[in-house]
């Protein structure tokens, strides 16, 4: 089971929503199933594809047998409905053809119920985070699971279709206690970091959990998402200057991307943690003690970015 889903996930178009089925490719479906105890199954009408309408056939559901004849009429509502239905000749077994379907959980209003990823704190409790370190046009999309699933299987992709300009790699699995997080590096092509954005990149991602479907999207500038390396702080002097350098995953030259910097100063003998901002790559601390702690961290200048993570400390 786990192979074909795996077949048919590498093979999946862009869903089409018609009625309560979207059509991933030819005989692969997704059927929305309102998830409350009154809600009837959806019934979904299956044809054998067979060339000889005389042709005795039968239809199965792995190991079940759904019935017999050209048509059948399926009921589909919970995740054991779901799943691949064959047809098969009857005399020889032979498989004619399928359909596969996958169940995404919808509440009463129609909106789609997510529930196989976990979100993320920050940004705003988001399920899929993108970031870039710089103006390159390269960003890294995330997303996490609760380690509960090891057949779980992902698609990313732009929205700007097969053919779009925003090329992804595979998602690597980093496993950390009870969650595995997700990474997958993108590249929007002919990306320039000189001119301004007009239109904004949109990440669509698909979920397979077995039989169960869910997708995710986030919108974004690459401006928006900027979060840079924290810098590399490189000494503190007697007189307490404190000086370090870009990061080297920055974008050049630095007079066009010119970052900002916070410097953390966490006293041991005071027990108080002192904060100051500095334009230039170095600032001098009065009264720092040698076991000070002091950390750096840097943003855009002149755009409003995320904060990096504060560096190792300057000692």
């Amino acid at each position: 089971m786990s192979h074909l889903l795996f077949t048919l996930l590498s093979l999946f178009s862009f869903a089409a929503l018609l009625e309560a089925q979207w059509k991933l490719r030819e005989n692969v479906y997704v059927i929305e199933s309102e998830w409350n105890d009154e809600t009837p199954a959806k019934r979904v009408e299956l044809t054998c594809n067979t060339p000889d309408d005389a042709l005795p056939v039968y239809w199965k559901k792995g190991t079940e047998l759904k019935g017999t004849g050209k048509t059948l009429i399926a009921e589909v509502k919970e995740f054991p409905d779901a799943g691949n239905y064959t047809c098969l000749t009857a005399n020889t077994h032979e498989i004619v053809s399928y359909d596969f379907f996958l169940i995404t959980k919808i509440d009463s209003n129609g909106q789609m119920i997510r529930s196989i990823l976990k979100s993320f704190k920050e940004p705003n409790r988001t399920f899929l985070k993108c970031e870039a370190k710089n103006y390159s046009g390269i960003f890294m999309c995330s997303w996490m699971t609760e380690n509960e699933s090891p057949n779980v299987k992902f698609t990313i992709r732009s929205l700007e279709g097969s053919q779009g300009d925003v090329t992804c790699s595979s998602p690597v699995a980093h496993t950390d206690k009870s969650v595995t997080e997700y990474t997958v590096q993108c590249q929007k092509e002919n990306y320039c970091p000189f001119a301004e954005e007009h239109r904004p990149i949109e990440m669509f991602l698909e979920v397979i959990d077995e039989v169960e479907y869910e997708n995710y999207t986030s919108s974004f500038f690459i401006r928006d998402i900027i979060k840079p390396d924290p810098p590399q702080c490189q000494h503190v002097a007697t007189n307490g200057t404190v000086t370090w350098t870009y990061p080297r995953t920055w974008s050049t030259p630095k007079s066009y991307f010119p970052l900002t910097f916070r410097v953390k100063v966490e006293s041991t003998k005071k027990r108080k943690i002192q904060v100051y901002d500095a334009e230039e790559q170095s600032i001098q601390i009065p009264m720092t003690g040698p076991k000070d702690k002091i950390s750096v961290r840097a943003r855009d200048r002149y755009y409003n970015s995320s904060w990096s993570e504060w560096s190792s400390h300057c000692r």
